[in-house]
């Protein structure tokens, strides 16, 4: 076990803590574990780089628990009622969209790459500053505007959408070029 795998571990460790901060109202406290999981976060991947550490299970774990701490994060603030649900909904719709057609892709024995999108780093970028501002909102007393946050949320939805539609048309693209006779065998 390398550090980086460490601070992808010590993240998914996190998130049942952040659930539980959220739901005892302990929103400063939750924002502080948001953001500590935000710096593992980086430096998983910057020591990873700098140290020469990348592994084949850092390269499972970092993404399952980047995912795991947005999908909690999303869900738990719209049952909260912090983040619209409909929010909620598009952002893990998209993810299981993207998931399915990676099973569907492998189901089909389609060799293809996993490479992401310049829109979904900006994506997964106003996600993580939708559930940050969100935070900052409970955590301190309510005298921000909050509709600079609701222009927050329709921009993260509409990168969110636009994000998953770049991501069907690749796997169109991907399944188009497939030769019919290789997804047959």
């Amino acid at each position: 076990m390398n550090i980086p795998n460490f601070l992808s571990l010590l993240r998914i460790i996190l998130v049942p803590v952040f659930v539980i901060f959220l739901i005892q109202d302990e929103y400063y406290k939750a924002l502080i574990i948001f953001v500590i999981a935000g710096l593992t976060d980086v430096l998983d991947g910057t020591m990873a780089r700098l140290l020469n550490a990348q592994t084949k299970l850092g390269s499972y774990l970092d993404p399952i628990a980047d995912k795991l701490l947005l999908a909690t994060s999303f869900v738990t603030l719209a049952i909260l009622g912090i983040i619209p649900s409909w929010l909620t909904v598009i952002v893990m719709s998209r993810d299981f969209i993207i998931l399915l057609g990676i099973a569907i892709l492998s189901l089909m024995s389609v060799t293809f790459e996993i490479k992401p999108a310049f829109i979904s780093k900006v994506t997964t970028a106003l996600q993580i500053g939708t559930i940050f501002f969100a935070l900052i909102y409970k955590a301190v007393t309510h005298d921000l505007n909050y509709n600079w946050i609701l222009a927050l949320f329709w921009l993260t939805a509409s990168f969110t959408v636009a994000s998953g539609l770049v991501y069907i048309i690749r796997g169109i693209k991907i399944i188009n070029r497939t030769n019919p006779k290789e997804v047959n065998k």
